[in-house]
C-alpha cells in the first residue's frame, strides 16, 4: 500500500501544479478583459461560462469515467484543457485574441476538466488507504488553497516580464508535467460492473446511476442537500467582500483582508492533510459547520478591517475541514465501479447553485439592501447596533443574514437522526485495514476487494 499511497503522492503533485497554471490564466484573462472593456459584467462572464459546461458535462464525463481507465480519463482531461490553453498562446502570439474566443476556450477547459474531479477522486478510493482518506482529501484542499494564494501573486510577477503569452505558455507546460507524471504511474484497473440485461446501456442511462445511487440512501441526500446550502449560501456573502470592503477604506487593506482569509484556507488544509479528520466525519461537518457560520456573522458586524479579516479567516479556516470530511465520508460510502457518476453528480448539485447565488447577490446588494440600509427606515435603525450605518453596510448585513441561516441549516442537519447515523446506517464500501504494519499481503488484498466492487 505504501507504493500506491507514493502514486497518489505523484498524482496530487502534478495536479497541484496543473492547479496553480491554471489559476495563473484566470488571472492574466481577467487582467485582460477588463483593461480592456472596463466591465465588471464581461469580466464575471468568464466564471459563468467556465461553469456552466461542468453543469451539463459531468454526469456523462462521471459515466466514461466510470467505463474507463482512471488514470487514462485523467489524462484525457489535462490533454483537452491543454489544447484549450494551446488555442490561447497560439491567438495572442498572432495578435488576434477577442473576447469570445476566451469565453468559448474557457467552456472548452472546463468541459475536459468535468473528467478531472470524478477521476480524480474515485483513483484517490483505489490508491490510498481507507484510514488515510481524511489526509489525502485535506492535501487537494491545501493544494487548491496554495494555488488561490500564489497564482496571483506570481502571474503578476510573470504579467509584467512576459505578458499575456507568457503565463498562458507556463499553464501549458503544467498541463504536460500533470499528463507527464499520470503517463509514468499506474492506478489500479477497476473492471465496469457488466451491464444489466443483454444489451449494454447507454450512457445517459448510465449517467442517471449517479443520481439514483444517492436518492436510494437518504443519508447521503441529506448531505448532499446540506453541502448545496452551503454552496448557495457562501457565495451570497463572499462575492460582495471586495465592495463591502471598498466601501470604506483602501485596496492596501483590501489585499491585507484577502491574504488574512486566504492564509485561513492554507492553514485549514494543512491540518487536514495532517490530522485526516475526526474517526467520525460526520461529527466534524456537523461541529465545523457553526464555526463557519460564525465566521459569516463576524464578518459582517462591522465596518472594520479587523472583524472582517477575522471572519474571512474563520470561513476559509472551515472550507477545507468541510470539504476533507465530507470527500472522505463519500470516498468511504460509494461503491468505488459508480464512484465516478456519483462524484460527478455531485458536483452537479455542488456548482448549479452557485451560478445562482453569484447572478442574484449583485443585484440583491444594490437594490435591496444597500438602499434599505442606508434608507434610515425604522427597521434599518434597529438593525444598526449589529452592522452599523453607512456604505457598505448593507452588504455587511447579508453576510449577517448568511451566517444566521448557516447556523440554521446547520441545526437542522444535526436535529435529522438519517444524516447524524449516515456513519452507522449506510454500510462502507470499502475494508478496514490495519493502519501502522499494512503488509504488502493486505495491500494486495484491498486493491483486490476495490476491483471486485460493483454498484448495487
Amino acid at each position: 500500500m505504501v507504493s500506491t499511497f507514493r502514486t497518489f503522492l505523484w498524482i496530487w503533485g502534478g495536479q497541484v501544479v496543473s492547479t496553480m497554471g491554471s489559476g495563473l490564466t484566470r488571472f492574466a484573462l481577467g487582467v485582460w478583459i477588463f483593461k480592456r472593456t472596463g466591465s465588471a459584467s464581461l469580466f464575471a462572464l468568464v466564471a459563468f461560462f467556465s461553469t456552466i459546461p461542468v453543469i451539463l458535462v459531468s454526469p456523462f464525463a462521471g459515466a466514461l469515467v466510470d467505463r474507463w481507465d482512471r488514470r487514462k480519463a485523467m489524462i484525457l482531461g489535462d490533454s483537452g484543457a491543454a489544447g484549450a490553453t494551446l488555442l490561447l498562446v497560439i491567438l495572442v502570439a498572432s495578435d488576434r485574441l477577442e473576447l469570445w474566443h476566451i469565453y468559448v476556450l474557457s467552456a472548452l477547459g472546463a468541459a475536459f476538466g468535468a473528467l478531472q474531479f470524478p477521476a480524480f477522486s474515485a483513483a484517490t478510493t483505489l490508491l490510498v488507504p481507507r484510514h488515510h482518506l481524511g489526509r489525502a482529501s485535506g492535501m487537494v484542499q491545501l493544494g487548491q488553497a496554495s494555488a488561490r494564494v500564489l497564482a496571483p501573486l506570481l502571474a503578476g510577477v510573470i504579467l509584467a516580464a512576459g505578458g499575456l503569452g507568457g503565463v498562458l505558455a507556463i499553464d501549458g507546460l503544467t498541463f504536460l508535467l500533470a499528463v507527464g507524471v499520470l503517463f509514468k504511474v499506474r492506478i489500479p484497473h477497476l473492471e465496469p460492473a457488466p451491464a444489466r440485461g443483454s444489451k449494454r446501456r447507454s450512457l445517459l442511462q448510465e449517467a442517471g446511476d449517479g443520481w439514483r445511487y444517492i436518492r436510494d440512501r437518504p443519508g447521503l441526500v441529506r448531505l448532499l442537500a446540506f453541502f448545496a446550502a452551503v454552496n448557495l449560501l457562501t457565495p451570497f456573502a463572499l462575492v460582495l467582500t471586495t465592495p463591502m470592503v471598498l466601501a470604506f477604506t483602501t485596496e492596501e487593506y483590501l489585499g491585507l483582508v484577502l491574504g488574512v482569509g486566504s492564509a485561513g484556507a492554507v492553514l485549514g488544509g494543512l491540518l487536514m492533510s495532517t490530522w485526516g479528520g475526526p474517526e467520525r466525519k460526520i461529527l466534524g461537518i456537523l461541529t465545523t459547520g457553526p464555526v463557519f457560520g460564525l465566521g459569516l456573522i463576524v464578518a459582517g458586524l462591522r465596518p472594520s478591517v479587523g472583524l472582517i479579516a477575522a471572519g474571512l479567516f474563520v470561513i476559509y479556516f472551515s472550507i477545507p475541514i468541510l470539504n476533507g470530511c465530507s470527500q472522505a465520508l463519500w470516498q468511504v460510502k460509494v461503491a468505488p465501479a459508480i464512484q465516478g457518476r456519483v462524484f460527478a453528480m455531485r458536483r452537479v448539485v455542488a456548482q448549479v447553485t452557485g451560478p445562482v447565488a453569484f447572478l442574484l447577490a449583485g443585484p440583491l446588494a444594490d437594490r435591496v439592501f444597500l438602499p434599505f440600509q442606508e434608507a434610515g427606515g425604522p427597521l434599518a435603525r434597529a438593525l444598526t447596533p449589529f452592522v452599523g450605518r453607512g456604505p457598505g453596510r448593507g452588504i455587511g448585513l447579508m453576510f449577517l443574514l448568511a451566517g444566521i441561516l448557516f447556523l440554521l441549516t446547520t441545526a437542522l442537519a444535526t436535529a435529522s437522526p438519517r444524516l447524524c447515523r449516515l456513519e452507522e446506517d449506510l454500510p462502507d464500501s470499502l475494508p478496514e485495514v490495519p493502519a501502522p504494519e499494512a503488509t504488502a499481503h493486505e495491500a494486495t488484498a484491498h486493491e483486490a476487494t476495490a476491483h471486485e466492487a460493483a454498484p448495487p
